[in-house]
């Protein structure tokens, strides 16, 4: 309490600081057993949090505070990460430890969530990479008001007792969003250069981020649009005769402004469209006034900013970078190449494009011309329009009221991009566009205008780069032509299929990493029967890029996250549905071709265009609110439905009565629908639908949505990591005998091996990210430092100092394609072998990895003294053993070379013969391997024997080279050699090799030769060295040593992973 006086500057903060402890601190004391543990941990949270609200104030008045850097120290000294593992804040919380809460501080960097604790005597660490964590939520319990719970694959962890939980709840949402994005999400990563260096990435830059994403989202500007300044002002609106208070956004290319009273007053000025920013004359009536004026002879007023002169400045300097930007590159049909666009990182081929700049350019404009007449001029819809026979009079009507209201709110608010965008025009749009103007307003609303004035020939130049080049795109773009919209005539004639197909190849020149994408057929000829081809085109690139990002990929990760964001909307909303219907998925399933369609896939096309209306004006989010009053509408019954068969047939039936009567043109049903049309429904208005979805679901917000989408695209990734594992392991799994769960292991030790080198680098720049495109097995790849550090790990053939020798040689071995990468199937291949090969395999295996491309002449072992031919040729086959026993090898020797000699009648593949050199490096590898081992000293024995044996059959070997039979004289050969009576072993009973008979001639290592027989049919004439290559190994306790020490070794052992 005294702390809290001191803290307590006036009697209300005193009040403030007791009420928040009462509230979040108090209620969990009896968990303690003592009153010195409750004194212990009252002292420790006042303290934490009495830091951090002095962190939070220094922050604010300076860049870098000092208390920031002293955390920068504790938390290295604390964890040892290395340099490159960036902090990028921290809080006092508590961490829940089985019964009793731990106090201590949580560490935000850039790859982990870091824990530390020391109370009680205990300290206690926790560690959790962002890209383990497959959920973040904020809950309340008995004992704690929030808490926010971190959920992995394998268990959750509570963090609670936050000052501000609101900021470090966004944080981590950001942190481990911009971290999964950037390790999981090969598309999203290829977009977002906020996420190529994430050592560069601040609180101050998280925080922007999340504000930048809002932002474009709620005004739908393109992807690289970048916030710069947001301000409190008030905008005349000369429709009510007033200023309207609000905030102004300015970024790179728009002013854009929103009113505090949610829908009175909207507008988007892009800076192309201004001709001056003016400041006028500063008054106590109209403080600061900024005039902006723009092409279309309106004038927008803002008055009562705060930073006047700076945002002037700022204007200027973009709205002068811009006219120069357009002043450089005139209206002219190079425009498109030379230009800065927006979206350049997708524009196609540049070297074809300067093919065509290279040419005479009276040639290329008189070509460009001739191609240019080849585009429709006008809206298919204009030429194909056809009346309804019913009613015609009636609604032709409608529609002429219709338009007077739009002209008449045009005159009022004006008719480009830059109008005032009030609830009126809402109500408007929901009632749905006239024909007449549909294609002109979906351009404004969309802005995709703006993308169309500043790109003049770009659309008619991509066409002609485009046409007539085949991929994979172009053959699924022609079998979907036929199969857009076939009932409206402008798709029963050449005229539109031509069209869709120039729009879609276009569009898959522009951007190869969508390409085409089914649906995205469905969507663009409901764009070309209201717009200009050219505009229908641009409306396609502000669909896909802007309005619903991430949907027309490989992976359709955007339209996934929508769906589970929806999935959470009908668990708010639709209570008494969700009551009945435990899984959701089903729903959400069923609505996926909703969002990519925008019901136009389900819904007869007359009412599904009003909807398409309202996407336009509202974006993403009048598709989730059309999706709720759906559902909503069809409660009842779906909760008296069976089986998710029958939800279908509910909803779809639904959906195919949907009418619009006011609409002039003729019915034409939707050429999915599988209801019967004996069986009676009732049909729905759309305006009605429409109007609904306003009126009970219009209170959700673009923020919301955004929010929503972070947390849930955790999950979809995860959820597709989760299925890629999956299926590696159906590959890998038949091939090897490890058992799933070890498998399964060994597969997450291999991935994080990966992400490890993504986090703190170190490793070669011949290190791929993750590529969801490429096969299952070959997502995750490691290169050679990753591969060595797994076999440190997990093999059991460990060598002390040599095994990083011999680590580097089966890496070398396993890269078949020398790209020096190699996947999950073959690491997994090569323990298998290790752990559960015959011992033929396994000898096999180490044969090779002492013979090229495994042994290279630049080896790092190759030094060794033993590097050179040994020089006796007249070694004995009698063997001295410890003992003062002699073993004579000769008549198995024999056998065996006869043996040899029949298994090399049978055709197989043979394996290269081992040169003396290699021999002798096989022979180090193999005594280093017995090092500590129980049979330790019999082993040396063992394998000095079998050396000595295969030296002889060498030498033997050599001598007899350019003979016919070379088994039969080397059988006579041996025979021969019995009387010598002088021993002479390659290896003492120590291990270390001798020399004798060195004045004789040294022998020509290029004639020395074994074969993989020769080695394997020695090996087996010891026992021992047979019982330790078929010994069985417990894989499980180097599953668990390497998980414990995966992280450890990289941080001087003081981390674990918990």
């Amino acid at each position: 309490m005294k702390q809290v006086r001191e803290k307590g500057v006036t009697v209300e903060e005193i009040h403030n600081h007791w009420e928040w402890l009462e509230q979040n601190l108090l209620h969990t004391l009896p968990v303690f057993d003592n009153k010195e543990d409750i004194a212990s941990f009252v002292n420790g949270k006042v303290k934490g949090l009495i830091a951090e609200e002095n962190r939070s104030k220094l922050t604010e008045q300076e860049e870098e505070p000092e208390k920031f850097r002293e955390a920068m120290v504790k938390f290295k000294t604390r964890f040892n990460y290395p340099d490159s593992e960036k902090l990028i804040t921290y809080y006092s919380c508590c961490c829940s430890k089985g019964r009793v809460p731990r106090q201590g501080w949580l560490y935000l960097s850039i790859n982990h969530l870091s824990f530390y604790s020391f109370f009680l005597g205990k300290e206690v660490k926790v560690i959790i990479p962002w890209v383990d964590i497959i959920k973040l939520e904020r809950t309340s319990s008995v004992f704690t008001t929030e808490t926010i719970r971190v959920t992995t694959r394998s268990k959750e962890r509570d963090f609670f007792m936050f000052l501000n939980i609101d900021e470090a709840f966004l944080i981590m949402e950001q942190l481990a969003d911009v971290t999964i994005r950037r390790l999981l999400d090969n598309e999203a990563f290829e977009v977002d250069p906020a996420l190529q260096d994430p050592t560069q990435i601040t609180k101050r830059d998280i925080d922007a981020r999340a504000q930048n994403e809002i932002f474009r989202a709620n005004f739908r500007l393109p992807r690289n649009e970048n916030l710069h300044e947001v301000l409190e002002c008030l905008l005349w609106t000369p429709f009510i005769r007033c200023h309207t208070a609000g905030k102004m956004y300015a970024s790179d290319s728009y002013i854009c402004f929103v009113s505090k009273e949610e829908g009175r007053c909207n507008i988007i000025i892009p800076l192309r469209e201004v001709i001056s920013i003016e400041k006028a004359e500063n008054t106590s009536d109209l403080p600061n006034p900024i005039i902006i004026s723009i092409r279309s002879m309106m004038a927008f007023q803002f008055i009562g900013i705060k930073d006047w002169d700076s945002l002037v400045e700022n204007l200027i300097k973009r709205h002068t970078s811009i006219k120069i930007t357009r002043a450089v590159v005139p209206s002219s049909s190079e425009s498109s190449f030379v230009v800065s666009l927006p979206f350049e990182s997708h524009v196609c081929n540049e070297d074809a494009f300067q093919n065509l700049m290279t040419t005479d350019p009276q040639t290329q404009d008189e070509a460009k011309q001739q191609n240019r007449h080849s585009l429709n001029e006008e809206a298919l819809m204009a030429v194909f329009h056809q009346l309804g026979p019913e009613n015609t009079n009636s609604s032709i009507s409608k529609e002429q009221i219709k338009e007077r209201l739009w002209r008449d709110h045009f005159s009022e608010y004006g008719r480009t991009v830059c109008m005032f965008r009030t609830e009126k025009i809402r109500k408007l749009v929901s009632m749905g566009i006239p024909e007449c103007l549909r294609g002109e307003l979906w351009l404004i609303f969309s802005d995709a205008m703006t993308d169309f004035a500043s790109n003049p020939d770009y659309y008619a130049n991509l066409v002609e780069e485009s046409m007539g080049k085949c991929c994979l795109a172009t053959e699924e773009i022609e079998r979907d032509l036929h199969r857009s919209l076939p009932e409206h005539p402008a798709f029963q004639s050449e005229t539109g299929i031509a069209a869709l197909r120039r729009v879609l190849t276009a569009y898959a020149y522009r951007n190869p990493k969508i390409g085409y994408c089914q649906s995205m057929n469905i969507l663009t000829s409901v764009l070309l029967l209201y717009a200009k081809e050219e505009e229908a085109f641009w409306l396609l690139v502000a669909v896909c890029e802007r309005m619903l990002p991430d949907y027309f990929n490989q992976r359709v990760i955007g339209a996934q996250v929508d769906q589970s964001v929806f999935e959470e909307l009908i668990k708010e909303r639709l209570s008494e549905l969700t009551e009945h219907i435990t899984d959701l998925s089903a729903l959400a399933s069923i609505s996926l071709s909703w969002f990519l369609t925008l019901f136009l896939s389900i819904m007869p096309f007359e009412s599904a265009v009003n909807i398409v209306d309202c996407f336009f004006y509202d974006g993403i989010k009048a598709i989730f609110q059309l999706g709720l009053a759906v559902l909503d509408a069809n409660a009842v019954e779906l909760c008296s439905s069976k089986d998710d068969g029958q939800a279908l047939m509910i909803l779809s039936r639904f959906l195919d009565h949907v009418k619009n009567p006011e609409s002039p043109l003729p019915c034409i049903g939707n050429q999915h629908t599988f209801v019967d049309e004996d069986q009676a429904c009732a049909s729905t208005d759309i305006s009605d639908l429409i109007r609904d979805s306003y009126e009970k679901f219009g209170d959700l917000t673009v923020e919301q949505i955004e929010r929503m989408r972070c947390r849930h695209r955790i999950r979809v990734l995860q959820n597709h990591e989760d299925t890629t594992k999956e299926n590696v392991l159906r590959v890998v799994a038949p091939d090897v005998s490890f058992d799933p769960e070890d498998l399964e292991q060994i597969y997450e030790l291999f991935k994080r091996e990966h992400f490890i080198s993504c986090y703190w680098g170190g490793s070669s720049p011949v290190i791929q990210r993750h590529d969801p495109s490429r096969p299952y097995a070959e997502q995750y790849m490691v290169d050679s430092q990753q591969f060595c550090f797994l076999f440190h790990l997990l093999s059991v053939w460990t060598c002390g100092t040599h095994t990083q020798v011999l680590a580097l040689r089966t890496f070398r071995l396993l890269d078949e394609n020398g790209d020096n990468l190699v996947d999950f199937k073959a690491f997994a291949g090569c323990l298998d072998t290790m752990y559960y090969g015959e011992m033929n395999e396994k000898i096999q295996l180490l044969y090779r990895l002492h013979i090229p491309p495994a042994l290279t002449e630049n080896d790092i072992d190759n030094h060794s003294p033993l590097k050179n031919p040994l020089l006796s040729t007249t070694r004995p086959l009698v063997i001295g053993k410890a003992n003062g026993d002699t073993v004579d090898y000769r008549k198995q020797l024999k056998q065996m070379l006869k043996d040899l000699a029949k298994e090399n009648e049978k055709p197989a593949k043979e394996l290269p013969k081992m040169a003396q050199r290699e021999f002798i490096q096989l022979c180090k590898t193999l005594y280093t391997m017995f090092h500590e081992d129980q049979e330790e000293n019999e082993l040396y024995q063992s394998i000095a024997t079998v050396s000595t044996l295969l030296l002889q059959i060498g030498e033997v070997g050599q001598r007899f080279s350019s003979s016919g039979s070379v088994c039969e004289e080397i059988s006579n050969e041996v025979s021969s050699e019995a009387s010598n009576s002088d021993q002479d072993s390659v290896f003492s009973d120590n291990g270390k090799p001798e020399r004798k008979n060195s004045q004789q001639l040294p022998v020509l290592e290029s004639v020395w030769m074994v074969s993989f027989e020769h080695v394997l049919a020695s090996l087996l004439t010891e026992q021992s060295l047979v019982n330790f290559f078929e010994k069985t190994v417990d894989i499980k306790a180097k599953l668990e040593y390497a998980k414990s020490n995966q992280y450890n070794l990289r941080t001087k052992g003081s981390v674990l992973q918990t």
